[in-house]
């Protein structure tokens, strides 16, 4: 998935920058961290808030491999199915991420 693409996905959102990291890419929004993008998925970051709302909706919780291959759980969760293919829910989604992360940013 490139920049555009990216930026295309939280237009209704509003204004993102996207930039590269860990061989994807991080999205921004008002200087804060609200999604990545890893191997083509976008992942949105939750809280203690949101993330129950996430597990409910079917969204998938990101976790990788540590050392000695114990998975090692980040706050990034899946786009739910139902709101990948729908701009406004795909917008609320992205709005419970920028919450999640403005409040992390206040702690």
């Amino acid at each position: 998935m490139d920049k555009a693409e990216i930026e295309d996905l939280f237009a209704e959102l509003g204004s993102v920058s996207v930039r590269r990291m860990f061989g994807g890419h991080g999205v921004y929004h008002q200087g804060l961290i609200i999604a990545v993008e890893v191997d083509g998925e976008i992942l949105l970051k939750a809280d203690a808030e949101t993330a129950p709302l996430f597990e409910a909706a079917g969204a998938q919780r990101w976790a990788y491999a540590g050392k000695k291959g114990k998975p090692i759980s980040m706050p990034y969760w899946s786009v739910p199915d139902y709101a990948a293919d729908d701009p406004e829910d795909s917008a609320r989604w992205a709005r419970l991420a920028f919450e999640a992360s403005m409040r992390a940013a206040k702690t």
